[in-house]
């Protein structure tokens, strides 16, 4: 049975994505108003004209830099500033980078830590200081991965930033407890697609596993 959304107010970090438009679609689907936030440009702008076709006039766009402070500031204002309150934010802003470690670009693993770490942790911060401030709880999920608890060879910035990720959810869910904020996080697989988007994960790493097993992307999505 779906649970109605009605009424609630969402904020989606890297929505503009497979997971992201996923996240959308479901909940709009059950009633919910979505602020769908990405880096600004067209890519965030066809994917709100794309959402605004599954439910008419229940999604905005706003650009949002996690690992800027002044832009999450912003687009949490902006937020604010058009629908007068915040349910939910679900931070899935996230970026990924496949290198064994003996070949491992330290500069490469840095944007890792900042996209992964830094902007949780700014992402986080502002959330919690507008739910709190609202006074009326919330919730907040992060999109963890299955590499915390079981990372694969080639996956060593990744999983570790992820990791970086996750603790710094469960920390939040101790902190946030008490102003009735809920934190959980979610720890998926691999994604292929959804709808048009494709994951920017498997694109970096789906043409070798489909090698592998012999089958090709009509067939791995069958």
């Amino acid at each position: 049975m779906k649970q109605s959304l009605e009424g609630k107010v969402a904020l989606i970090t890297g929505a503009a994505g497979a997971i992201g438009y996923g996240i959308c679609e479901v909940l709009l689907e059950n009633g919910c108003t979505i602020v769908a936030t990405d880096l600004a440009g067209e890519r965030l702008d066809t994917f709100v004209k794309d959402l605004d076709a599954v439910v008419p006039g229940k999604s905005m766009g706003v650009p949002l830099d996690v690992t800027d402070p002044v832009s999450t500031r912003e687009a949490f204002a902006a937020a604010l500033n058009t629908h007068g309150k915040l349910d939910m934010v679900i931070h899935n802003a996230g970026i990924a980078h496949v290198s064994k470690l003996v070949d491992m670009d330290i500069e490469r693993f840095q944007m890792l830590e900042k996209v992964n770490v830094d902007g949780t942790l700014i992402v986080l911060a502002e959330a919690g200081r507008r739910l709190i401030e609202q006074g009326t709880g919330g919730d907040i999920v992060i999109m963890s991965t299955k590499n915390v608890p079981s990372p694969s060879a080639g996956f060593g910035a990744y999983s570790a930033t992820k990791a970086a990720c996750h603790q710094l959810g469960r920390i939040a869910s101790l902190e946030f407890a008490e102003h009735d904020i809920r934190v959980n996080m979610v720890a998926p697989d691999a994604v292929f697609a959804e709808g048009k988007y494709k994951s920017g994960l498997w694109e970096l790493v789906g043409e070798n596993r489909m090698k592998a097993r012999g089958i090709d992307e009509k067939e791995l999505h069958g």
